[in-house]
Order: structure tokens, then sequence, then C-alpha cells
């Protein structure tokens, strides 16, 4: 092992995961396939780019079309496209009224299990969204080009503002609901937004959470800012009942189910908008620095993202389809909205947890409505392994495809989720992407590849991925080291600048390989991710995590994915986190915290288990410094494991603010532990 070590390049990973075996999609999933034509890459082949997007284009809807697939004149402010006409909205809405208007758009299923259930058909959503879109134009005075804040919960109503807005022409910028009133005033400063929508209040967990508040603090913050807010827009959660603690402020504040009596039966005629006009706002939310205010198209990110939803997803026209992700994402803009919406699917939106009541919930539903599609991420399914009372057998379900997303999956995790809530008859595609890359970049064709645990698979057609070292030396498929994963050419989903910092943007994501700035070659300007990767001898992508938190360790890089892999092989753990904690001889070496399994009792016995699986799948190289067993792990409100909040636990540094996250108060309890 130590001979082995001893050559890995500084400015590359060290990979140790051995290959997986292959799953091989069901031949009844083939035959049904949107996507199952065996030349589909040599047709997309690097050769023949970038016409082989014009497919992509073909999917909508035009007021005109376009003259040129790809404008590349100015690097890497891309543009596809040109001289397109068309509206978004109508792509979503309009053009499905002829033959499908009584078909579902949306179920939207309440958390509480007693509460009815709603069926918004394609016409309801044609009627809700033009009315809404009159209420903002003519009461709210919004036009073209203004951007409007919008901050809500999983509820039909959003998606609605969304597209009303997409109706006008205005630029939407989404905040997630979990978010806090000063990232939403944050989010409207920087946007210089005049109009925020949302919600007095919505259920999670089984409780009423007052979500008025947080807009009183972000319009005040704001203020303190500069940025004056005209007007606050609420939707009733309960129509006809306002259901907040917090008042209204007169001439500022208004019900929005109250103002939409003065607008029934509006029509709002759809503003045709050029395929480079921004269609909406989405902000990374960093853990440091600014938010960047990631701005896409709408041309180029609705085909794109029409396009992989046909695919990838596979969605037709008589799927039921569930997305268990928030709109408030970039999955949830990408792969419940616009996406899906355009190709006519039928979708289900969830208000709150879907563990409550019962960890059964998910397959309850899905029996229900008949979904055959469904979407989550490892952290989702790492919760569904560790639930006590889980039993997926129990419904009467039966899923073609299953997605994940947002983060690598262990391959014992995958296998899981294969067997036991796919019944080894679900196609699963891993997918890797990112906000800024509107739609997925990486994942399995689910009728043409076969599936690997733990890979994302290939670049999906027409996206062309290399792998780099820190020195911009290609990272060969098959060598068994990682390195910073890019994308050669241009694609139509990718952001066109971050708002307001056209400099960052072109730094961040272009200023490290792109060897010649003057170039106004695409070929001289490759995408960088952020990620590690490593590419295998067949073609498989396999993430490693941010390039962050590559840990190290006396000159040998470590990615810190694979080493939470090796310990979830163990039964007893349910969830890990690897940080990087600071040594003053290695300068960095790993820390592990994990949680484990209910009933489950922690000892000496099992952390050294536990030290012993990473030794032996990765080597001595990678053994903890210590392993924390807690009782949780501090998430984020989407369930994403915040290793910032550990890694400043271990290293003794400002742990800032947990008010966000879903479980705050197990950072303190983690904090006492290490403490002590």
């Amino acid at each position: 092992m130590a001979d082995e070590q001893a050559g890995v390049s500084e400015t590359e990973i060290a990979v140790h995961w051995h290959e997986e075996e292959y799953y091989s999609p069901p031949e009844s999933f083939i035959q049904q396939a949107n996507l199952k034509d065996p030349e589909i890459r040599e047709k997309f082949r690097i050769e023949n780019f970038p016409d082989y997007f014009a497919e992509y284009g073909e999917l909508l809807q035009w007021d005109r079309k376009w003259d040129q697939v790809f404008d590349g004149s100015n690097p890497p402010f891309w543009r596809w496209f040109v001289g397109g006409r068309l509206n978004a909205s109508v792509n979503c809405i309009d053009r499905h009224l002829a033959s499908n208007r009584n078909k579902a758009a949306f179920y939207f299923v309440p958390e509480n299990p007693d509460e009815m259930r709603q069926v918004i058909t394609y016409q309801d959503l044609y009627v809700r969204v033009n009315e809404f879109a009159a209420l903002l134009r003519d009461f709210a005075g919004v036009k073209k080009g203004d951007r409007v804040t919008i901050h809500m919960p999983m509820v039909a109503e959003l998606p609605i503002a969304m597209l009303a807005c997409a109706r006008l022409g205005a630029i939407h910028s989404v905040v997630f609901g979990g978010f806090s009133g000063q990232a939403c005033a944050d989010r409207i400063i920087d946007s210089e937004s005049h109009i925020l929508i949302t919600m007095d209040g919505y259920y999670r967990s089984g409780k009423w959470l007052n979500h008025k508040e947080k807009a009183d603090v972000a319009v005040e913050r704001a203020e303190q800012a500069g940025q004056h807010v005209d007007k606050v827009l609420i939707f009733e959660r309960h129509p006809g009942r306002y259901s907040s603690d917090t008042p209204l402020t007169e001439g500022r504040d208004f019900i929005v189910n109250e103002l939409l009596t003065q607008f029934r039966g509006a029509r709002v005629e759809p503003e045709s908008m050029k395929a480079e006009d921004p269609l909406f706002l989405m902000y990374t939310s960093g853990s440091t620095g600014k938010p960047k205010g990631v701005q896409h198209s709408t041309g180029g990110y609705l085909s794109y993202v029409t396009a992989t939803s046909k695919n990838i997803l596979d969605i037709h026209p008589e799927d039921v389809y569930w997305c268990m992700a928030d709109i408030g994402w970039i999955t949830g803009h990408s792969y419940i909205v616009y996406g899906p919406l355009s190709l006519g699917a039928s979708s289900i939106i969830y208000e709150g947890v879907p563990s409550y009541p019962h960890a059964n919930r998910p397959f309850e539903i899905a029996e229900e409505l008949g979904v055959n599609i469904f979407h989550t991420s490892p952290t989702a399914i790492r919760g569904l392994r560790m639930a006590k009372d889980i039993n997926p057998q129990k419904y009467n379900y039966h899923f073609k495809l299953m997605v994940t997303v947002g983060e690598p999956i262990e391959p014992d995790v995958w296998r899981w989720y294969y067997h036991v809530i796919g019944r080894d008859e679900a196609v699963i595609v891993d997918t890797w992407w990112q906000t800024e890359t509107g739609g997925f970049l990486c994942s399995t064709v689910p009728a043409l590849d076969k599936m690997k645990p733990g890979s994302a698979g290939p670049g999906v057609p027409g996206i062309h991925p290399v792998i780099f070292d820190d020195e911009g030396h290609e990272i060969q498929a098959g060598s068994g080291r990682g390195g910073n994963i890019c994308i050669r050419n241009p694609w139509p989903g990718t952001l066109q600048t971050i708002w307001k910092d056209p400099e960052r943007f072109v730094r961040t994501y272009y200023g490290k390989y792109c060897k010649n700035p003057d170039s106004k070659d695409w070929r001289d300007w490759p995408y960088m991710a952020g990620d590690g990767a490593m590419l295998a001898s067949d073609g498989y992508f396999r993430i490693l995590g941010r390039i962050d938190d590559v840990i190290n360790v006396a000159g040998h890089r470590l990615g810190t994915k694979e080493l939470e892999s090796a310990v979830l092989r163990l039964d007893e753990v349910a969830e890990a986190a690897v940080i990087a904690a600071q040594d003053d001889l290695k300068g960095t070496v790993p820390e592990l915290y994990v949680s484990l399994q209910p009933n489950v009792v922690p000892s000496d016995e099992l952390s050294q288990r536990i030290v012993n699986a990473i030794v032996s799948e990765i080597g001595p190289i990678a053994r903890p410094r210590k392993v924390w067993i807690v009782p949780d792990l501090p998430k984020t409100r989407s369930g994403k494991i915040m290793r910032r909040i550990l890694a400043s636990i271990s290293n003794n540094k400002e742990i800032g603010d947990v008010t966000t996250l879903a479980n705050p108060e197990v950072v303190d309890t983690i904090h006492q532990l290490v403490r002590s």
C-alpha cells in the first residue's frame, strides 16, 4: 500500500474504490423507453457540436424559430437558439390544452393525511396562472424584466407564481421556504426586487409553521440595505382564513386570495421572449461569502430540461411522476416545474416531511396515485433505510424508474434502493449536475446503459466531460486517479452568468482551465464544476465530492465520499460524514462523525470496527483520527449534511448561524461531546 501511495501526484485525488457489478434494465422498460436509439451517442459526439442540440429546441413551441443554434462569439457568455422567441408558460401550459386540458398537471398532497388532496388539471393551471399574472401586472405593476422574489413552501401556489412571472416576462427568484428572513432579504437586495410573494404558513412534521413572520424580517432588512419592497403578496394556506399570528402591515401586505376575486376570468397575453432573455435567478447558498445569483435563460434552459426529462427521466404523458425535492432548489425548478410540465406530465407536490405521520407515507402515496417514476436524494434514501417501521412490501406500487440526485450515492445504499424500494424491477438513474448546469450532466441513459452502483455513468448525450489535474493535464480513463471534473463543451442548460457579477462568473467556472482568455474558440473554455471525480475504463464517472471537501493527508488527496462509503458498509451505521481536521504533522487528517441505526448501542468495539472498515477498504493513510458517534448529523432542511459545521467543531472554530438547520439542537449536543 505504501508503494502505491508514493506514486500519487499531489494534483490528483487518490481513489481506492473497487469496481462494482453491473445491473441491466429489464426488457419491459427498454421496449417502452423514450430514448432507445443505440446510435445516440454517435450522433451527439463532440465533432457534431453544436448542431445536435437543435433536436432539443425542436421539443418546444416557438413564436419565432431561431436563426442560429449556438453563438459562441463572446466566450464564455454563450447564447442559444439566437433569434428565436417563445414563452415558457405557453410551453408548460397552453400548448397542452387542445388535447390534455383535463389531465392532471399536479397532485398537491398536504402533509396531513386527513386533509383532502388537490388535483390541478392543465385547464386549472391555465386559469390560475393567468389570473395571478393579471394580478401581478395590474395590481403590483410587474412588467417584463422585473425581478420578483418568491419565498414559499411546497404548495401548488408556488409553481403558479413562477409561471405567472414567466408569462409576463418577469424574472423570478425563488427562495427555499426553509430559509430565514435574512436569507430572503439577501436575495431581494441582490436582485433589486420590489415584490415579495409568500404564504401565511404551512405544515411540517405535523406542526404549523408561521411563514409570514419571515417576510417581515426580509422586508425590514432589505429596507435597511436600501432596497424597498413595494408589496408583499400573501397566499393563504387555507383559502378564506388568514392563519398567521403575524399581523398585516397596511398598505404593504395584501392577501392574494382576496385580491384574486377582482381578476376572475382574466387572460394575459404571454410576453414573447427572446431565447436568451433570463427566465429566473437561483441563488446558491454557500456557507461563506455572498450568495451567487445564477442566471438561467428562457430558450436554452427550457429546451435542456425538457429533453433530459424525456430522455433520462423517461417521462411519458401517461406516467405519474414524483420528485421529492423542494421547488426552492434547482432540482424542483428543472424536474418538478419546467421539464415535466413542458412534456405534459402529471406530477406530485408534497407539502411536508415524507416520513410524517409514518415512514411508509411515500409508498402509501405512490400506491394511491399510481406513481411509477420516483425521484429522491441519497439522504432521503438513507433516512428510509434507517426507519424502524418501514415496510414497502405492504404497498401495491410499481416504479419503472427511480432517480437519485444531490450527492453521490454509496454503493450499498444504491443496492438497498434497488432491491427494497425498487423491488428489482425499477431502473435507477444516478444523476450528477448542479444549480449552475440547469440539468443533468452525467447519467446512464436508462434503456441503453447498464447501471453500476455508486457511479453516475457517462456524460448524457451531448455532454463531454473530462477530468483534469490541477495543472490542466487530462487524467485518463481507468487510471484509478481522480481530479477535477470539467465539461469540454457548452450546452443549452448552462447558466448565462452570475447576476450583476460577470467577472465572478468567468473566474469561478472558467478561470482555472482557460489557457487563453482572448480565445474565441469554445474548445478553449472548459467548464469547471468544482467536484472531484474519477473515470473508470468503461467510461463511467464516479463523483468523489466537492474539491473543497478533499482531504490532503501528508500530500495524499482523499475524497471524503469514498471514506464515508466504506463506513456505510457496516449494518450498524446509518449516516457518516468525514471532515478535514487540522493536524500539526500531516496538515489535515480525516475525522469521522457517524449516526447509528435505531437500537444500536455505541461502543468502543463498534468505533474500532468503523476505523478498521476504512483502513481495510482504503488503507492506513485514511485512518481517522477520531470517530465521534453522535445522535444525528446536522442537516439542512433539504437533508444535506452540513460538514462545514462539523469541521468547525473539530477545529475549534466559530460555528456560525445554525437556525436554518432542520435539527439545530443537535449542534450543541455534538459540540459538548467533542469539547468534553
